[in-house]
């Protein structure tokens, strides 16, 4: 269990992430790609990725083991909850000190020994933590371990073709599901506080003021100790969230956005045939920033059972995603309903990603 204690002052500093972290997404998308579970959700995305890999995934797996540890400055942060986009966050990995990423390399490969024995697994990769071993550096392959000026080249350049094949196509719809999920603890922030906030998080986080606990594959304890704590919602992580193993480095909680039961990555089918009509397109323009069913209805001016049915419609025809909040469900758009109410402008990429 993960439990991460939170003073008066910590609580005052919780924040939300503005948008996908564009790093945390590469490095944790690299897990999903080795799965072979959540095929309704992942299924497609994988064939496709595989299929543009051009032997990535060989040098990638040197530093992204499937469970335990992964070295912290794979995923660099920077102050404020403004997330780094994907080349501002390159070029804060290529300026990590040579004698930092040697170390956790050396942390990683003694980790990866220990994997032998019965050791639990992390769901989003960074799970068990342990200590370092200078000797585990012998196992490293000599890519990771040529030159000392920081991080390898070659290590930089897979990253970079990685994100290319297995994420950039696909940031539309990981930004969707973040801003939803960002929609739905808005909410419980303006309904419940900070407080509220915490105890809306997904079900495998538990607050218990002041301490926040989280289900994880090995027993920590983190003290904030003032800094505040930024909540960073996640398309690629799973099962579990996942922090920094360096207690010294800013606290960062990643967490799993909810996935629909539909597949996210699917095209629209023939049922977007049934978007004809004044009433369907006001329904999609009231739905906005994000509105409960009842909101939607009378921002539309409709029934409510109309409203319900409206919403089924839109989603179906991957206009809308819905996701719950408490007892009712809160609606937002896709790209591709943003774009529908554009007239088809594209939905911009934000940069580097």
């Amino acid at each position: 269990m993960l439990r991460i204690h939170v003073s008066r002052l910590d609580l005052s500093r919780v924040r939300m992430a503005t948008r996908p972290d564009a790093l945390w997404e590469t490095v944790l998308s690299f897990h999903r790609l080795r799965d072979r579970r959540a095929s309704t959700v992942f299924g497609k995305w994988r064939s496709e990725s595989r299929a543009r890999l051009n032997g990535e995934a060989q040098l990638l797996a040197a530093v992204v083991p499937p469970r335990g540890y992964f070295p912290d400055f794979l995923t660099p942060s920077q102050g404020g909850a403004e997330p780094f986009g994907f080349d501002a966050g390159m070029e804060a990995l290529r300026d990590t000190p040579a004698d930092r990423v040697h170390a956790e390399l050396e942390l990683m490969a003694a980790g990866r020994v220990r994997q032998r024995a019965d050791r639990p697994v992390g769901q989003c990769g960074r799970g068990a933590r342990t200590g370092a071993g200078g000797a585990a550096g012998a196992a490293l392959p000599a890519a990771l371990v040529d030159g000392r000026a920081g991080p390898p080249a070659r290590l930089i350049g897979a990253l970079r073709s990685y994100h290319r094949a297995a994420v950039e196509p696909y940031w539309p719809h990981i930004r969707a599901s973040v801003e939803a999920d960002r929609a739905v603890r808005g909410r419980a922030l303006l309904d419940g506080g900070t407080d509220g906030l915490l105890a809306a998080l997904p079900p495998m986080i538990r607050w218990r003021a002041p301490v926040l606990e989280a289900d994880y594959p090995v027993d920590r304890d983190l003290h904030l100790d003032g800094r505040g704590l930024l909540l960073q919602p996640s398309f690629f992580c799973r099962g579990t969230p996942v922090v920094y193993r360096d207690p010294s480095l800013r606290p960062v909680l990643v967490y799993p956005v909810a996935h629909p039961g539909a597949p996210v990555f699917a095209e629209p089918g023939p049922w977007l045939g049934r978007l004809v009509g004044h009433t369907r397109s006001a329904v999609l323009s009231s739905i906005g920033a994000g509105c409960t069913t009842s909101e939607l209805a009378r921002r539309a001016g409709v029934s409510l059972a109309s409203a319900s049915q409206h919403a089924s419609v839109l989603r179906e025809a991957g206009l809308v995603l819905t996701l719950r909040h408490g007892s009712s469900v809160l609606h937002t758009l896709t790209p591709l309903g943003g774009s529908l109410l554009r007239g088809g402008a594209p939905h911009a990429l934000p940069e580097g990603a």
